[in-house]
């Protein structure tokens, strides 16, 4: 009796976007050669597409997804906030085995999709985390230089983490599924729903896993490569901390206290900052002080999440969608 064959593995690479047509349609155009030789790759059939999900209310995206093959799906999510468009990927992704999350300012390098996948068929993980390493449109300045603001933590593969960033990230659909758990598009336009998700995830007993072979370059713009950006960043990391462990808390008493914690560390972070920078200067050392600086801006950024206030990091003007004609 001839065996049935196997049911292929459905794949949707998610690219949430907001007014970046050209680096999209080069995002486009890298991500095919994955998908394409992905059966062979993980020696399993496959069948895979991307699905762009443009958070622009002008739909700047549009375009450049009707430039591509068919195998690259478009939706509209006109609600504005990254967490909006993860959520609105996630949903339009039910129909598959694993959603793959990639920023449209990110490139894929070799055997970034084939990594993934292969870890997560060894033990088939909740979510599975690739690796993200910048590239810099221009020399940072000095000070950027000294504090490695943009150098990421290596993990060994199958190192399991309780929560990650989803710039580069797998998801099992039906585990997700039946925990439940979904984007938080409450936190709008402030950040912090890849955190919230995740950590949501794990606390439901839910694995994620590192596979550190899975790599995409973040393109980093000149605008981001100066002091204001990074501390402006800082900011919005610790107001995020101290919203994501306010969310979690399952009772008023737990946000109180997840809230009073903000208030703690964001304190002791700001006066350990002050000693460290003190040390920066006696020993004359900028990366101490561009350290410190970013860690008690940080720790304000606790302390501000802790009474509410939200840093809007992914603010948007007024400025009209760019026109891109593609080819």
């Amino acid at each position: 009796m001839t065996a049935r064959p196997a049911a292929p593995l459905r794949v949707t690479v998610a690219v949430p976007t907001f007014r970046r047509p050209a680096e999209l349609a080069g995002l486009l155009a890298a991500v095919r050669p994955h998908l394409d030789g992905l059966a062979g790759a993980v020696g399993a059939p496959t069948r895979g597409h991307v699905l762009v999900v443009d958070n622009d209310p002008d739909r700047s995206a549009e375009p450049v997804a009707a430039a591509g093959d068919e195998g690259v799906r478009y939706v509209h999510e006109p609600e504005p906030g990254i967490a909006a468009a993860r959520d609105a990927a996630l949903q339009h992704s039910l129909d598959a085995d694993v959603v793959v999350f990639i920023d449209d300012d990110e490139l894929p390098q070799d055997r970034w999709l084939a990594e993934l996948l292969a870890v997560w068929l060894e033990n088939r993980p909740a979510v599975v985390v690739g690796r993200v390493t910048a590239e810099f449109e221009v020399e940072p300045d000095a000070w950027v230089r000294a504090g490695r603001f943009f150098e990421r933590r290596y993990r060994p593969r199958g190192t399991a983490v309780h929560a990650a960033a989803a710039g580069n990230l797998l998801l099992d659909v039906d585990q997700v599924r039946r925990s439940g758990v979904r984007f938080d598009r409450g936190l709008g336009l402030g950040g912090g729903e890849d955190t919230l998700f995740t950590s949501a995830l794990t606390r439901q007993g839910l694995r994620i896993v590192w596979a550190p072979d899975s790599v995409v370059v973040d393109r980093v713009p000149a605008s981001r490569l100066c002091r204001q950006w990074v501390l402006r960043r800082r900011f919005a990391h610790g107001t995020a901390t101290t919203t994501v462990q306010v969310r979690l808390a399952r009772s008023r008493l737990g946000r109180t206290r997840a809230r009073a914690l903000g208030i703690v560390k964001g304190g002791g972070l700001m006066a350990s900052a002050a000693a460290h920078w003190l040390a920066g200067v006696a020993t004359a050392s900028l990366a101490r002080r561009a350290r410190a600086t970013a860690d008690a801006w940080r720790g304000a950024g606790r302390v501000a999440g802790a009474v509410g206030l939200r840093f809007r990091e992914y603010r948007r003007d007024a400025t009209p969608a760019p026109r891109t004609r593609v080819p």
